[in-house]
């Protein structure tokens, strides 16, 4: 199984190097919110060989998730997230060590299930005040987070960066969270000083769906309400979630890899 195994992500090892490539697979990564974004950053992660996966989400899989979520399909339509994806995990790689908790991530829980051992956590939650309480808990227990801005309501990838999360625009989820971190968890006022915390976003402009079917970027001819429901939230694009879900994982596979990096334990 072992050489098997290897052959699957000789690939990997071509572009990292050894010594990248073995920290790559020692590490241990959170990916919470297993949904649009989340979906594609778990199966990424996978396909480079990371040896262990946390993966947190309460979530079943419904139809209407099919248009932009990796793990979406007819033959998983009412399965746990995370039970879906840890078969496609395994499916990958039978050897990867996947932790799959089923439950919401809220403020009442996080100390509890996001702790230390995590080399990075990679947060795709789309409430705004659990992602404040999250960035503050991982950077007070010196945990490394990547936060994710929104994803929906947009059509086009290009736009799609990577900054400090003091430098995203055009995201009114990161921007409340900023603030919150600002006002009640005690990070810089000082919009010059950064908070350390790399994010994903966007800087399009937001699409509204309008009363009559049609499509507007001015929210006041629209009644939706943030977040990606099928009834009253914005519209979602697989080639824009993905792509949020790539940058990330990207993102954090090149950390993991950084040959100044300290690993805190090794491949067995």
């Amino acid at each position: 199984m072992t050489a098997d195994i290897e052959r699957r992500f000789a690939g990997i090892q071509k572009l990292y190097g050894q010594q990248g490539y073995q920290q790559i697979k020692a590490s241990h990564i959170c990916v919470i919110g297993i949904g649009g974004v989340g979906s594609w950053v778990a199966e990424s992660l996978a396909r480079s060989h990371i040896n262990t996966i946390t993966l947190i989400d309460l979530d079943h899989i419904a139809e209407s998730n099919i248009n932009r979520q990796l793990h979406a399909q007819s033959s998983s339509l009412g399965k746990a997230k995370v039970v879906a994806m840890t078969e496609r995990i395994h499916d990958i790689n039978p050897a990867c060590q996947v932790h799959a908790i089923e439950d919401h991530l809220d403020m009442e829980n996080i100390t509890q299930l996001i702790h230390s051992e995590f080399d990075f956590v990679l947060d795709c939650v789309d409430q705004f005040r659990v992602k404040a309480g999250l960035i503050h808990h991982c950077k007070r227990s010196k945990i490394h987070c990547l936060t994710v801005g929104g994803a929906g309501g947009r059509i086009d990838p290009s736009r799609i960066q990577i900054a400090d999360m003091t430098r995203s625009e055009g995201d009114a989820l990161l921007a409340k969270t900023r603030k919150l971190l600002r006002t009640q968890y005690g990070f810089p006022r000082n919009i010059k000083r950064r908070f350390d915390v790399p994010c994903v976003f966007s800087t399009e402009t937001l699409r509204y769906p309008t009363r009559d079917n049609g499509i507007t970027t001015d929210k006041s001819d629209s009644d939706v309400s943030t977040g990606l429901s099928c009834a009253t939230g914005f519209g979602s694009l697989c080639a824009v979630t993905a792509t949020f879900g790539m940058l990330a994982s990207a993102y954090v596979l090149k950390r993991l890899a950084d040959p100044q990096r300290t690993v805190k334990k090794q491949d067995g």
